[in-house]
C-alpha cells in the first residue's frame, strides 16, 4: 500500500494547472456552506423526487394518459448519460446544465418536473478495465500490496513523432484513463485510478479500451513507375497487371484536391496480391489488417510478391480518384509518414491539410535536395471547403497565421490540424464537386459511398492504437459475423424524417436549424449499423446469445426505464429492491410490454410474473404520465449516432403519443477560451468547479458560457466575479430588510418609482421568454445582470434626487430577484427566500412571478433617461479632455456651472417631405418600394446627398417588418420635457450643477435669429435669444447640451 500511496503522491507533483489561482476564499466559503445546507435539506425532503399522480388519486384508465398530462402538466427531461471511463469534467457539466435549467424552469411553470440521471457502465471499455484489474490483483494482491515501484523506463525512451493525421471527430475515441495517464508515466490501471482519488476498494469500476478506426482506402493506380521501383518489381508482378498505391483517409470529401501522394522514404512497403491482375502497395501491418477484412482472396492470408523502399517509389505517376488533376499526380517523399498509422501511404490535399501544405511548399523549395522535379510539388491547389474562420483555403491560411515555416514545426502543425479539422467538419461547406453547397458533415459519407460504388475505394479499419493480447500478439481489426440494425429501411426513415421536419408542430423540436439539418443529413445517409459485440459488458442479444448488444444500440430507450426505476430498486446499483419489491427475473418481456403501454394486462402476465396488479398499474401510470420525453440534451457530436438511434428506436417501439418531443444539441466547451486538455493543464472536473467556485457561481458561468451548437466558453473570471456578486448582493438585501424602517412608504411617484417598477416587469417577461426558448445566456442577462443594473440605477438616481427608495419596490425587487435566479442559482435564491424573506416553504415549489405587462411609454422613457444621462456625462467628459489639451471650451470647469438642455418640439421640417414621399411610394400589400418613382422624385427635390441616407433608413425599417404607421408618424411615446424636468434634481446633484434649464428650440432649422423658450428647470417661461450652433442638432428624443458658468 505504501507504494500505491507514493504513486498517487508523485502524480500530484507532475500536473501543472493553467487554471485560475484564487486569492481570498471567505466569501466563496460562506456561499458554499449555504449550498451544502440546502442540498441536504432538499435531499431529506425529496424536493426533486416527483411522482406521477397515483392510481388512488386518479384510477388507471379513468381518463386517458394525454388528458391526465393536460390536467396535471409535467416535464420529463434527460441528458445522454456519461460513460464512466473517467471523472466527469466541465464539458459534461455544461450539457447537464442545459437540462437542469430547463427542468428548474418547468417547475416554476407549475409542472411536475423529472430530471433523472444514470451512468453508462456497459460496453467494451469497462470490461477491458475490469480484466486489467483482475490480472493486476493476481500479480500484486487484493490491495496491490505486492507492487514495488519500478524504474521509470519511459524517461529513457525517445519521444515519438506526433501523428500527422487527425482522428475522425465523428468516431468515439478514448481520451482518458490509461491513454491520458501515459503523460505522467503510469503503467498499471490501478495506479491511474488511484491518481483520480478513487479508493482502492472502488477501483473495479473504471477503465478504457482501444476501438477500431474506420478509414476510406483509395485505389491509386500506377500509370508510370519510377525507374528504381520498376526495376524492383520486374518479373514479380505479371505484365499488364494493375498496381495500386492504397492510402487510407478520414477525409474522403477532400479527395477532389489531391495534388500528390506521400510515402515514407525510409519505409519498406510490400506489394501484395489481391488477384492475378491486381496488387496493392501498403505496409505489412496494413496488409495483415486487410487480410481479416475480406479484402484479400483468402481470410488471414496476404501474399507478398515484392518489396519496395519508399524512396524508390518517388516520382511514380499515379491516378488519384476524384482529383481535378486527371493527368495524374506523383508519389513524393514525406519524412513524418508512420508505418504504424494507416497504410503507410498518405494522400495529399494541401488546401485543407496543414501538414500536406507545409510539406509540398518545402518540397518545392528544396526540389533538388529531395531529388524531385519542382513542378511535381506545384500542382494547382483548388478551394474545396469554405469555412467561416479560415476562408476556402484553410491550410494555407492557418500555416501563415501560425507562422509555420517547415514540416518540422510539429507543435504548430498539431494545433493547425486540430483547428482545420474541427472547423472544416462542423462549420465547413463544400464549394467543389458533386455535393457543392452541402455541409461537410453531410457530404463526407456521400463522397465516401461514391468512391466505394465506383470501385475506387473501400472500407478499411485498424485499431486506434497498439493492442497486444494476453499472449503478447499484436492485434488487428477483423471482419466477423455481425448483426445489423437496418436504419436505412425506407418506410422507417420516412417516418423519422417527418418527425424531425415537425411541419405540424407535433413532431420534434430541435431548437436550431443546425440541429435539424444535422438529423436530416444523418437520416439520409445512415444505413446498416453493427449492433452486436462478442466482448464487453451488456445485454445478450435475445435471438443470438453468443453476442452482446453493442453499447450504442443498447442505450436508445433507457429513458423509459427512468420512469419506473424507483419501483425496481432503491440504490444506483440495483442491489436493494424498490417500492414494488420486484426481483429482476419477474420482469418478463410481457411485463415490460404492459408497463410501456405496448399491450394490455392479462391473467397470464399476472400469474407468470407474480407481480401484484396494483404495482403493475402504478408502474404503467408512471410511464404513461412521464412519457413522452419532453427534452433530450446532448453534445452535437452525438447527432450522427446516439441521438439518431434514439429517435429511430422510439419511433419503432412506441405509439406516436410517446415519441420524443425535443432534442437540444449543444457545442463543445472551451475553458478560458482554450480547448480543455489534461496534458496542458487547462482542464477542470465537475468536482474542481464546485470546490473552487461553489455550485451557484459555477452554474452562472455555465449559463453565461453560451447557447446553440457553436462551441461555448466557460470563463473562470465569470465564476469568480459572480462569487463576489452573489455575496455582496446577499449582503445588500440583508441590510435593506434589516433597515426597512428607513425606506420610503406611501404613494409611489410617477418618475423613478414608475420607471423602476416597469423595468422590473419588463425583465421578468423577457427572462420568461428566454428561459422558455432555452436561451440561458440571455435569460441570465435579464435575471441577474440587467436586473441588478436596474436596481443600481434606481438606487443611484434616487440618492441623486435626494429621496430614499420606496419600501414596496425594494421588497418587490428582492422577491423577484430570488425568483428569477431560482433556475440558475437555486441555493442563493433559497437563502433569500427562507432566511431573509421568511417564506414558509422552499422556493423550489414557487411559481414564476406574475407581473403586469410592461408599459411601452415607460420603457421608452427609461431608455431615454439612461441615454440622456450617459450623453450628458460624455459631453462634459469631452469638454474636460479639450481643456486638458489647452483648448478653450468657453467656461471654467472649477467654477459653478449651468447646463442647458436643448430639446426639439418636432423633427426637422426638411425630413417631413421625404417621409411623405416614402409613404407615397411604399406598397404595404406587396411589402416593397416603388424604387423608380422614389428615385425620380428625389432627384427633382435636389437634396440627394442629405435625403438619400434618411430615406434608405426608413426603407430598411419597413423591409424589416416595422409597421408603416410607426415608421411614418415618428411620435415619441412619452412627454420629453416632463421627463427632463423630473431628471433635473438628480442631474444637479450628480454633476455638481448650479442650474439646469430645458430650452425648446422649435423646429431646429437653425435660421438666423431663431430663438427658444425655457420650458423646464431653472428660468421657466423666459425667452432665449440666439441659440448656439449645436442647438439646431437636437431632434425629438435626442437633445443636445451646453455648459456655461453662472
Amino acid at each position: 500500500m505504501a507504494a500505491v500511496e507514493a504513486t498517487t503522491k508523485a502524480m500530484e507533483t507532475l500536473t501543472v494547472s493553467k487554471t485560475k489561482e484564487l486569492k481570498g476564499t471567505e466569501k466563496r466559503d460562506s456561499l458554499i456552506a449555504n449550498e451544502k445546507k440546502y442540498q441536504q435539506k432538499w435531499q431529506e425532503d425529496g424536493v426533486f423526487q416527483p411522482d406521477a399522480p397515483s392510481t388512488t388519486e386518479v384510477p388507471l384508465n379513468s381518463i386517458s394518459a394525454a388528458e391526465l398530462r393536460k390536467q396535471q402538466p409535467k416535464f420529463f427531461g434527460t441528458m445522454a448519460y456519461p460513460y464512466m471511463n473517467g471523472t466527469l469534467h466541465a464539458g459534461h457539466s455544461f450539457s447537464v446544465s442545459k437540462i437542469e435549467f430547463t427542468a428548474g424552469f418547468a417547475r416554476m411553470q407549475g409542472k411536475r418536473s423529472l430530471f433523472p440521471m444514470g451512468f453508462h457502465c456497459t460496453g467494451m471499455p469497462i470490461k477491458a478495465c475490469a480484466d486489467k484489474l483482475v490480472n493486476e490483483i493476481k500479480l500484486f494482491g487484493q490491495e496491490f500490496e505486492r507492487y514495488k515501484e519500478e524504474e521509470d523506463e519511459d524517461e529513457k525512451a525517445a519521444v515519438p513523432t506526433p501523428s500527422t493525421h487527425r482522428e475522425d471527430v465523428t468516431k468515439f475515441t478514448a481520451k482518458k484513463g490509461k491513454a491520458a495517464a501515459k503523460v505522467v508515466k503510469k503503467k498499471y490501471q490501478f495506479q491511474i485510478m488511484k491518481a483520480l482519488d478513487i479508493p482502492t476498494q472502488e477501483i473495479h469500476r473504471e477503465g478504457e479500451a482501444v476501438g477500431p478506426q474506420e478509414y476510406t482506402a483509395l485505389r491509386l493506380k500506377v500509370k508510370e513507375w519510377a525507374p528504381e521501383a520498376a526495376e524492383a518489381i520486374k518479373g514479380k508482378v505479371p505484365e499488364g497487371a494493375d498496381v495500386f498505391f492504397v492510402p487510407a483517409t478520414l477525409r474522403p470529401e477532400t479527395m477532389y484536391g489531391q495534388t500528390c501522394c506521400f510515402v515514407g522514404p525510409k519505409i519498406t512497403y510490400g506489394v501484395f496480391k489481391v488477384s492475378e491482375k491486381e496488387f496493392f502497395v501498403v505496409t505489412d501491418r496494413a496488409a495483415r489488417n486487410m487480410a481479416y477484412q475480406g479484402i484479400f482472396p483468402e481470410n488471414g492470408v496476404y501474399e507478398k510478391v515484392a518489396e519496395l523502399v519508399g524512396s524508390a517509389c518517388v516520382g511514380t505517376l499515379i491516378n488519384a480518384p476524384l482529383s481535378v488533376h486527371k493527368e495524374g499526380v506523383r508519389i513524393l517523399p514525406m519524412e513524418s509518414v508512420l508505418p504504424t498509422k494507416g497504410t503507410g501511404v498518405v494522400t495529399c490535399v494541401p488546401s485543407d491539410s496543414p501538414d500536406d501544405y507545409a510539406t509540398v511548399v518545402d518540397l518545392a523549395k528544396k526540389a533538388e535536395y529531395y531529388g524531385i522535379k519542382k513542378e511535381w510539388a506545384e500542382l494547382e491547389i483548388i478551394p474545396l471547403i469554405s469555412t467561416p474562420s479560415y476562408g476556402d483555403l484553410t491550410a494555407p491560411f492557418l500555416v501563415k497565421k501560425l507562422k509555420i515555416s517547415s514540416p518540422k514545426d510539429k507543435k504548430q502543425l498539431e494545433e493547425a490540424k486540430e483547428l482545420a479539422y474541427k472547423e472544416g467538419y462542423y462549420q465547413g461547406t463544400m464549394v467543389y464537386g458533386e455535393f457543392k453547397g452541402d455541409k461537410v458533415e453531410f457530404a463526407k459519407p456521400k463522397v465516401r459511398q461514391q468512391l466505394i460504388d465506383a470501385g475506387e475505394g473501400f472500407a478499411y479499419s485498424e485499431p486506434e492504437g497498439m493492442v497486444v493480447s494476453r499472449s503478447g500478439d499484436i492485434c488487428c481489426v477483423a471482419l466477423m459475423d455481425q448483426w445489423y440494425l437496418d436504419y436505412g429501411e425506407e418506410s422507417w426513415k420516412q417516418v423519422a424524417l417527418k418527425h424531425v421536419d415537425n411541419a405540424d408542430g407535433k413532431g420534434l423540436n430541435t431548437y436550431t436549424t443546425e440541429t435539424k439539418n444535422g438529423f436530416e443529413g444523418v437520416l439520409n445517409w445512415l444505413n446498416q449499423w453493427a449492433c452486436a459485440r462478442t466482448y464487453g459488458l451488456g445485454s445478450k442479444l435475445p435471438w443470438d446469445p453468443q453476442f452482446l448488444v453493442e453499447s450504442l444500440s443498447d442505450s436508445t430507450i433507457y429513458m423509459a426505464y427512468y420512469t419506473i426505476a424507483h419501483y425496481l430498486h432503491k440504490d444506483i446499483f440495483g442491489a436493494t429492491p424498490g417500492l414494488a419489491g420486484i426481483k429482476p427475473e419477474q420482469m418478463t418481456d410481457e411485463v415490460w410490454d404492459y408497463v410501456f403501454a405496448r399491450r394490455q394486462l392479462g391473467e397470464e402476465v399476472l400469474k407468470e410474473s407474480g407481480i401484484a396488479e396494483d404495482s403493475l398499474a402504478s408502474m404503467r401510470r408512471e410511464f404513461e404520465y412521464w412519457y413522452p420525453l419532453d427534452l433530450r440534451v446532448s453534445g452535437k457530436d452525438l447527432i450522427p449516432n446516439h441521438l439518431t438511434f434514439f429517435l429511430y428506436i422510439h419511433l419503432a417501439m412506441f405509439d406516436p403519443e410517446y415519441w420524443p418531443r425535443a432534442v437540444r444539441a449543444n457545442g463543445h466547451l472551451l475553458l478560458n477560451g482554450e480547448k480543455m486538455s489534461k496534458s496542458t493543464g487547462n482542464f477542470m472536473t465537475l468536482d474542481d468547479l464546485t470546490k473552487k467556485y461553489g455550485a451557484d457561481a459555477s452554474r452562472i458561468a455555465l449559463a453565461d458560457a453560451g447557447d446553440g451548437v457553436a462551441d461555448a466558453n466557460f470563463e473562470e473570471d465569470v465564476a469568480d466575479n459572480n462569487v463576489l456578486r452573489l455575496f455582496t448582493l446577499r449582503e445588500w438585501i440583508e441590510e435593506q430588510v434589516k433597515d426597512e424602517a428607513n425606506l420610503r412608504t406611501g404613494p409611489k411617484n410617477d418618475f423613478l418609482d414608475a420607471l423602476f417598477e416597469n423595468e422590473m416587469n419588463t425583465l421578468v417577461h423577457e427572462a420568461y421568454t428566454h428561459y422558455e426558448e432555452t436561451n440561458y445566456k440571455l435569460a441570465l442577462k435579464d435575471s441577474l445582470y440587467d436586473f441588478t443594473s436596474a436596481r443600481d440605477f434606481y438606487r443611484e438616481a434616487s440618492a441623486a434626487a435626494g429621496i430614499t427608495m420606496h419600501k414596496d419596490l425594494v421588497f418587490k425587487y428582492i422577491e423577484l430577484q430570488a425568483l428569477l435566479l431560482t433556475v440558475v442559482a437555486p441555493h442563493w435564491s433559497e437563502y433569500i427566500w427562507l432566511e431573509v424573506l421568511k417564506k414558509p416553504s422552499t422556493i423550489q415549489n414557487a411559481l414564476w412571478p406574475t407581473v403586469p405587462t410592461p408599459v411601452p411609454a415607460l420603457s421608452a422613457a427609461r431608455e431615454y433617461v439612461r441615454n440622456t444621462s450617459s450623453n450628458i456625462t460624455s459631453a462634459e467628459s469631452a469638454q474636460q479632455k479639450k481643456k486638458a489639451k489647452g483648448k478653450d471650451i468657453g467656461y471654467d470647469l472649477t467654477k459653478p456651472k449651468k447646463l442647458t438642455i436643448y430639446v426639439a418640439a418636432k423633427f426637422p421640417a426638411w425630413q417631413e417631405k421625404y417621409i411623405d414621399l416614402t409613404r407615397q411610394t411604399w406598397d404595404s400589400e406587396a411589402n416593397k418600394m416603388d424604387e423608380k418613382t422614389l428615385n425620380a422624385e428625389l432627384k427633382k427635390m435636389g437634396e440627394m446627398k442629405k435625403a438619400m441616407p434618411f430615406v434608405q433608413a426608413l426603407k430598411k425599417r419597413l423591409l424589416a417588418g416595422e409597421k408603416p404607421e410607426v415608421v411614418f408618424e415618428r411620435k415619441l411615446a412619452f412627454d420629453e420635457v416632463k421627463i427632463l424636468g423630473n431628471m433635473v434634481p438628480g442631474l444637479k446633484k450628480a454633476a455638481g450643477l448650479r442650474e439646469v434649464s430645458i430650452v425648446s428650440v422649435g423646429e431646429g432649422e437653425g435660421a438666423e435669429g431663431k430663438g427658444g423658450k425655457v420650458v423646464g428647470g431653472d428660468g421657466v417661461g423666459s425667452d432665449v435669444g440666439e441659440l448656439p450652433a449645436n442647438a439646431e442638432s437636437a431632434v425629438p428624443g435626442v437633445p443636445t447640451f451646453g455648459f456655461v458658468n453662472v
